[in-house]
């Protein structure tokens, strides 16, 4: 008995192993599928392969992320390059949340199977070549949140399946080819918060449904064939409502948007689209309305003559004659205008005053030169650099060239998804972003609120931080600023090791400790960049970074040590910058002399250089009165790192520690300049 039992255990244990290990190799053999779907030439995707033992979560497949159950959660490959097609084989991850395709070339229709993926949360297929429709199929994806269609060339009509998505958050169609009507099931997705369709073939009207979403933030139908009465309840989106270039529709109490006519609401018809009124009664007559009342008149039927009648139908239908004569002109006039200004147009059918698809990728994406910069509206709403008649004359046209589409900081980020965060502050939170062009940048939201009121202030500011550029200097590539979302955006260039602040109070043994070559090597460069910020150049005056911290220091791949945030107070509120000065006073980096002049000089920078001297010469955090009476005394094991267990050059680590007591003197005038720090450094010889 008790060896039928043995027997038995390892049958069991047997057939569990082999399921495991096909289920597990069937992954793999939908991954290698999906591969030569999506990257033929395997120029790309060349880690995706069974050699090695070929596990897709070992970490060695670009791109491809597992769950805590070993099992394909994620495929992030944006911005890769791709120029294949997306294969079915992707149906077969069962386990796949996340799916991130958008900025690369695929073309081919989306395949129905994607619906198997019952799990999946995000979906970004943005700014590819895809066509033919959007699978019915894709409606039955209960998980989704995220669904990203935009820039490809998709036809056909917008499924009404699609209201089923009742987790559905975004959904972003806009540059394809869609057409026929807004399906009204739309307005069943109670979560909903940004719905883009513009720039599309969309006819007929608004589903009124839509404006009872009370998550909804964003509806953008710019550049469609939609007419009929705009639902007042869209009013509440202030901004967040876009209908432009949309000359058959109409509303009242809009700002923008022409007042409706009789005619309008003749061709209303009460089957859900349109909006007659959003709060008529439930029968529906527009006269319970006091906003349409004059619509109706003031006649009551049951006493009204023939003749009245028939004098008043006369009247009416002279003015219908007229008012339709006269809107007629008037929307002409309006076309031709914004044909001429905003330059919207179409190849395959010049009448119709969109934007095709081609055109808008040519103008999004071919248009740039070295830099992944786009040069269409790039935000919505606020905009400091735009034609708002401010003056500022050469700074704009300067500025225009950094400028980033907010659509393009929402891909980059994944829509500053969690994961992302790398950290965040009382005003600002900072996120990693993939571009279209693949490469890696950190974000900085900074909320408006937080900024320089004057626009003149900001935009002279930015000007000052694009003019910053050095080998020791984090570079900015572009911003973005939103009224809709009350943000402004700073896109940096992303550096990949962290702060250096990561790279003290490291324990004993841990692969992160600098060793000696790479401390003096980051402390010159650190002195490199100040000298360079503290230096006239030709297209800026010397200026003073204010907050240098072991925080404020990046590190990036050959550890070479790049200053981050130089220029920024001059973007933010005084109250803010003040806020600031908190956290460097705590950790030691605030000159004595600011508590008595409230003012920040080249030599109070020079104080905190000097303090940053010492943390990584001792790979402390906090400076302790025993670490500088170290350096004063030269007792090396009072003041350099133990974890270099002696592997470190004591006449270097004199030269230093001798430099970081000068350069925090509590004189201003006693502690050295920068160039003469720069000077002393270039005599230390690197003896590791």
């Amino acid at each position: 008995m008790g060896f039928l039992s043995i027997v038995i255990y390892l049958s069991l244990l047997l057939a569990f192993y082999s399921s495991s290990h096909v289920y597990g190799n069937s992954e793999l053999e939908a991954l290698l599928e999906l591969k030569s779907s999506l990257d033929p030439d395997n120029k790309f995707l060349r880690t995706w392969t069974k050699e090695g033992g070929g596990d897709p979560c070992s970490g060695s497949f670009e791109g491809v992320a597992c769950n805590e159950h070993r099992k394909v959660a994620n495929i992030s490959l944006q911005g890769k390059g791709l120029s294949g097609k997306l294969s079915p084989a992707v149906a077969k991850l069962k386990c796949l949340s996340g799916l991130y395709l958008h900025y690369n070339n695929l073309s081919g229709e989306i395949p129905r199977e994607i619906s198997n993926l019952t799990e999946l949360t995000d979906l970004y297929l943005n700014v590819n070549n895809l066509s033919g429709a959007i699978p019915s199929e894709i409606g039955s994806m209960a998980s989704l949140q995220v669904l990203q269609l935009c820039c490809n060339q998709l036809t056909g009509e917008l499924p009404p399946v699609m209201g089923s998505l009742k987790r559905l958050m975004v959904l972003a169609l806009q540059h394809n080819r869609l057409i026929d009507a807004i399906p009204p099931s739309i307005g069943d997705l109670g979560m909903l918060k940004r719905l883009d369709l513009s720039f599309n073939r969309f006819s007929g009207q608004i589903p009124s449904r839509l404006s009872s979403i009370q998550s909804l933030e964003l509806l953008d139908v710019t550049n469609n064939s939609l007419s009929g009465v705009v639902s007042s309840g869209f009013r509440r989106l202030n901004e967040g409502f876009k209908f432009e270039n949309n000359p058959g529709l109409c509303g009242v109490g809009f700002s923008r948007l022409r007042v409706c006519t009789a005619y309008d609401f003749s061709d209303v018809d009460g089957d859900g689209f349109g909006a007659i009124i959003p709060n008529r009664n439930d029968s529906g007559d527009p006269a319970h309305n006091p906003e349409y009342a004059n619509v109706k008149g003031h006649c009551n039927q049951t006493h009204c003559s023939k003749s009245a009648r028939f004098s008043q139908a006369a009247v009416v239908a002279g003015v219908i004659v007229v008012t339709i004569t006269m809107t007629g002109i008037v929307c002409l006039i309006i076309i031709r205008y914004r044909w001429r200004k905003q330059k919207i147009g179409s190849t395959c059918d010049p009448s119709d005053g969109r934007l095709s698809i081609d055109q808008a990728k040519e103008v999004q994406f071919h248009s740039r030169s070295a830099s992944p910069l786009v040069r269409l509206e790039y935000c919505n709403g606020w905009d400091p650099v735009g034609d708002g008649g401010n003056g500022l004359g050469s700074s704009q046209e300067y500025l225009n060239d950094y400028r980033f589409n907010m659509e393009e900081i929402e891909s980059a980020t994944q829509y500053f998804s969690e994961a992302n965060l790398l950290g965040k502050s009382k005003f600002s939170a900072v996120y990693k972003g993939i571009l279209r062009d693949g490469s890696a940048v950190a974000i900085r939201s900074i909320s408006i609120t937080s900024c320089k009121s004057e626009e003149a202030e900001f935009v002279k500011g930015l000007s000052l931080l694009f003019s910053l550029k050095h080998e020791n200097i984090v570079k900015l590539r572009g911003f973005c600023c939103s009224k809709s979302r009350s943000e402004c955006f700073l896109i940096y260039d992303f550096v990949p090791k962290g702060t250096l602040s990561s790279y003290l109070d490291i324990r004993e043994g841990s692969d992160q400790v600098l060793d000696w070559s790479k401390r003096v090597s980051i402390i010159t460069g650190i002195a490199k960049g100040i000298q360079y910020l503290h230096s006239n150049e030709a297209n800026r005056p010397a200026m003073v970074h204010q907050n240098i911290s072991t925080e404020k220091v990046l590190i990036d791949h050959q550890f070479n040590p790049l200053i981050s945030d130089s220029g920024l107070p001059k973007l933010l509120a005084d109250d803010i910058v003040f806020s600031a000065l908190k956290t460097s006073a705590a950790m030691g980096y605030l000159a004595p002399e600011y508590i008595n002049t409230g003012r920040f000089t080249q030599k109070s920078d020079i104080y905190a250089f000097g303090v940053i001297v010492l943390q990584v010469v001792s790979g402390q955090c906090m400076l302790t009165s025993s670490i500088r009476a170290g350096a004063k005394s030269l007792i090396f094991e009072d003041f350099v790192d133990t974890n270099l267990k002696g592997e470190f050059s004591e006449s270097e680590a004199a030269k230093l520690g001798e430099l970081g007591l000068a350069c925090t003197h509590e004189l201003p005038e006693e502690r050295p300049n920068v160039d003469e720090v720069v000077e002393e450094l270039s005599k230390i010889s690197f003896s590791f």
